[in-house]
């Protein structure tokens, strides 16, 4: 099909952060409605976009946007950003309505949630459906994506599951629990939404989206934790637990805020599951099948299992695995770790500090340092960039993952300085446990393992050893 005119509202949020790159890698013209430029400076494909400054609340930004739009997607929800979403969301989509149909776009493809074709609604479901309903009367042609709970790293619905089964072995719950969904991997919502942009005829319509498999709550948070290398969770259902409670227990026990939680508690009581698969006549699974939801907790959980913390707007583009984290994603996406960042500067040159690392893990490494955290297990090198980095895995018997980095910098005058990184995911309770409970000598672990590594190097040198630079 011949490139069209997109616009992507919503592009620094969960889906549309992930979906514009991908646009941009079809071949399509795209254009982004963003209320703060500045936050797409970094971003790699900022220079194949077309950035316009605007807000959905403003009806003159819009008209603007809108000009010579071929498909623009819907992609922005005021869950969690005040007190009256609803309200926010039933305003904005009016604006995007009358801006799109005076502008004469050509389709209008919108992410609405799952839901119960009977029955009442909670606040976030009625508030999406409200939402779809003004978009598809709108004159403009409409298509609406209905999907459950998204899953990848930063996605409201997976976050909350990954926290409270990291943090809560044993788990009280309201009798929701044991309600339907139908998760779907964000790789595959989109996948349908880069299809929609293409469909060769007009549909004015919303289509159910969701995986293969069908689970209750609770099994998704058990098939997590078991993906997870978690210990078995175990659910305890308490009937008069309510959502108000709930909230309250999620913003406790885990880092989403409230304003959030309290919505997503609201709308798990109804269940979210696909009545139809009409979306098979318009556009067809993925290549492979759809995703099942164990494959997407894995992809989700990657960045834990090779110890990757640092996803930079640099090196995130579209041939980026979409389950991967965002540097624009809130602070509560994504595994928790820790780390321990420390510098020392050294007066020999770079390549005789890069000596010294290199018997890190050697026989005779280790057992020079006997201060140091990881001998207690063996390490293997998964990374060697010869004379600059390395990057170790310590295979620790404590509830969690470790890598160490140590990376070595010319400086000036025949100076040198090391950089060492500890980073440690943790599993579940007993992980942070560990590493709160290592506090204490934690600090001196680290320092010692850093100055012996120098003191190696510097004892082949008359100079000083300098003096240790901490980051904690």
């Amino acid at each position: 099909m011949a490139p069209v005119n997109a616009l992507v509202t919503g592009a620094t949020g969960y889906i549309g952060g992930r979906l514009a790159p991908r646009l941009i890698a079809r071949g399509h013209h795209t254009r982004v409605l963003v209320r703060t430029p500045e936050k797409l400076r970094d971003v790699p494909w900022a220079d194949d976009a077309e950035i316009c400054e605007g807000d959905l609340g403003d009806l003159e930004s819009l008209r603007l946007a809108c000009k010579g739009i071929d498909v623009l997607y819907y992609l922005v929800h005021a869950m969690g950003t005040s007190g009256s979403f609803a309200d926010a969301d039933r305003n904005n989509a009016w604006n995007v309505a009358q801006a799109a149909k005076e502008a004469g776009v050509g389709r209008i493809v919108y992410l609405g949630g799952l839901h119960p074709l009977d029955g009442e609604l909670s606040p976030h479901l009625r508030s999406r459906a409200e939402v779809g309903e003004i978009l598809h009367n709108s004159g403009v042609p409409t298509v609406i994506l209905q999907a459950g709970v998204v899953i990848g790293s930063g996605s409201a619905s997976f976050e909350m599951i990954r926290h409270l089964t990291n943090r809560l072995p044993v788990m009280t719950t309201p009798k929701w629990v044991h309600n339907r969904i139908q998760p779907i991997a964000v790789r595959d919502v989109l996948h349908y939404l880069l299809a929609a942009a293409e469909l060769p005829t007009v549909a004015n319509r919303s289509y159910d989206i969701g995986g293969p498999e069908v689970f209750t709550y609770g099994d998704m948070m058990k098939i997590y934790g078991d993906v997870a290398g978690l210990s078995r969770r175990r659910i305890l259902v308490l009937p008069v637990l309510t959502p108000h409670l709930a909230s309250l227990w999620i913003g406790f026990v885990t880092p989403l805020p409230r304003g959030l939680a309290m919505p997503l508690i609201e709308s798990v009581q109804c269940e979210a599951i696909a009545h139809d698969h009409d979306i098979d006549q318009v556009i067809s699974p993925p290549d492979g099948g759809l995703t099942t939801y164990r494959d997407a907790v894995t992809l989700a959980l990657r960045s834990a299992e090779v110890g990757e913390i640092d996803t930079q707007w640099t090196t995130t583009t579209a041939t980026d695995a979409p389950s991967d984290p965002l540097p624009s994603d809130p602070h509560w996406a994504g595994e928790t770790v820790y780390v321990d960042r420390r510098s020392h500067e050294c007066a020999v040159d770079a390549a005789t500090l890069w000596r010294s690392v290199e018997s890190v893990g050697q026989p005779t490494g280790w057992n020079e340092f006997p201060s140091a955290w990881p001998v207690v297990a063996p390490v293997e090198a998964e990374q060697v960039d010869a004379g600059q980095f390395v990057r170790l895995r310590t295979h620790l018997k404590v509830p969690g993952r470790a890598w160490l980095e140590l990376r070595v910098t010319e400086l000036a005058d025949r100076r040198s300085r090391l950089d060492q990184r500890v980073v440690y995911f943790p599993n579940g309770l007993a992980g942070r446990m560990y590493w709160y409970s290592i506090a204490p000598i934690r600090a001196a672990l680290f320092r010692g393992m850093l100055e012996n590594i120098a003191a190696t190097a510097s004892s082949t040198s008359p100079a000083s050893r300098g003096e240790p630079i901490e980051q904690e």
